[in-house]
């Protein structure tokens, strides 16, 4: 086997490559695969510098095509922007029902990029315009059908991804933009994936964190008991509402009591439901992140929506719908961004991803669980934007 040693002044923890030859990388470990051409592993020497071992290299002509890519994305910013205020923000009526909230942020001549919450029901908040570099980038954010400032609140009726796709739509031709970088994270991944496949012709780039697929046996790993084993102190309050008899399906048992005539009995599924998610969503416990599922108002709209969406599988006609459809998106650049220890949505989903689109970048985060404010996964995720812009500029 032929073996290569190169000493490369690379930055730590920091991967680049491009789509030609995809990269599956780790923030914080030294081992990295490049395509199915060669693999290696990386060590620091004395003089600070990285020692690359490279394995089973079937050319050197591959090699040097994955250097010249390096050259092409220099070392991206990877701190979170400083916080900025809307420069616009309005409410569009996009049913007889339903009224979505939306704002602008950044440069308004900038690219365009459209951030899609999770939950579904989570809303957005003023942190999310942080990982996008507000000189280069008009930032827009909505909160999706009975989330955050849209209204009614928790309202389920005419409330499916379907709907949500074509909100997005209405969303972009009322401000005018022609094509746009989509952003989103857990059911965000989920919604910006069904949103490209619906609208390639849309999409200039994406970037996607937590992935989350809908599948059932995503559903039954975190609500069905699942995770449980991970985190049975916190599971036994989200288990102990729902007696005995009802516990053949959490899922639906749950769905009885955030529709129920009491509001009493909703709001406190929607607190049990609520704080189960929001226990479990850092590596670390993050108190702030908690003390979201004492919230009455937050927690209604995110447990039932949540919930509503579940029970119906995403409203996808099949389990592996988003996966089927890859083909559609292939062509859109893209990172996926993914904590190796997301406990709400485990690494299978993004590595069933993976496998499925290897043309998409898919940087594993090793200290980190789910949400986009850990640090290790919110510096990827400002990286991330820092390569499509670089790659924008370079058009």
């Amino acid at each position: 086997m032929t073996r290569l040693i190169m000493t490369l002044g690379l930055a730590p923890n920091s991967v680049s490559c491009a789509s030609s030859l995809p990269l599956i990388s780790s923030s914080s470990s030294s081992h990295f695969q490049l395509a199915s051409s060669f693999s290696f592993s990386t060590n620091i020497a004395a003089s600070g510098k990285r020692n690359l071992v490279l394995r089973g290299c079937k050319s050197e002509t591959k090699l040097r095509e994955f250097m010249e890519s390096e050259k092409e994305f220099p070392e991206f910013n990877r701190d979170l922007y400083p916080s900025i205020e809307p420069y616009s923000s309005g409410f569009l009526k996009v049913s007889d029902i339903h009224t979505i909230y939306w704002e602008q942020s950044g440069n308004p001549n900038g690219h365009p990029v459209i951030f899609l919450h999770g939950g579904p029901g989570g809303g957005t908040s003023p942190s999310n315009r942080r990982f996008f570099d507000p000189e280069f980038y008009r930032i827009i954010l909505l909160d999706q059908r009975g989330s955050g400032k849209s209204t009614p609140h928790a309202c389920l009726e005419e409330n499916t991804t379907w709907d949500l796709i074509s909100d997005i739509e209405k969303l972009r031709e009322h401000l005018e933009i022609p094509e746009w970088q989509v952003f989103g994270g857990s059911w965000g991944s989920t919604l910006a994936l069904a949103y490209s496949q619906s609208h390639p012709e849309k999409v200039t780039g994406m970037v996607l964190r937590g992935i989350f697929l809908l599948r059932k046996k995503e559903i039954d790993w975190f609500y069905e008991g699942g995770a449980a084993a991970i985190y049975p102190d916190a599971w036994e309050q989200f288990r102990d509402l729902i007696p005995e008899s009802e516990r053949g399906s959490f899922v639906e048992a749950y769905r009885k009591r955030l529709n129920s005539d009491d509001k009493e009995i909703q709001y406190a599924a929607a607190r049990a439901w609520t704080m189960w998610e929001m226990m479990t969503a850092h590596l670390l416990p993050n108190n702030e992140n908690i003390k979201r599922g004492e919230d009455d108002s937050f927690s209604l709209a995110f447990a039932r929506i949540e919930n509503h969406y579940f029970v119906n599988r995403g409203f996808f006609p099949s389990d592996g719908f988003l996966l089927d459809n890859i083909d559609k998106i292939r062509h859109i650049r893209t990172t996926i961004v993914q904590g190796r220890y997301d406990v709400c949505c485990p690494m299978m989903s993004a590595w069933d991803l993976h496998k499925a689109w290897p043309e998409a970048d898919l940087k594993i985060i090793q200290d980190a669980g789910h949400s986009a404010n850990e640090p290790g996964i919110a510096a990827e995720l400002v990286a991330a934007n820092e390569k499509l812009k670089h790659i924008k500029n370079g058009a």
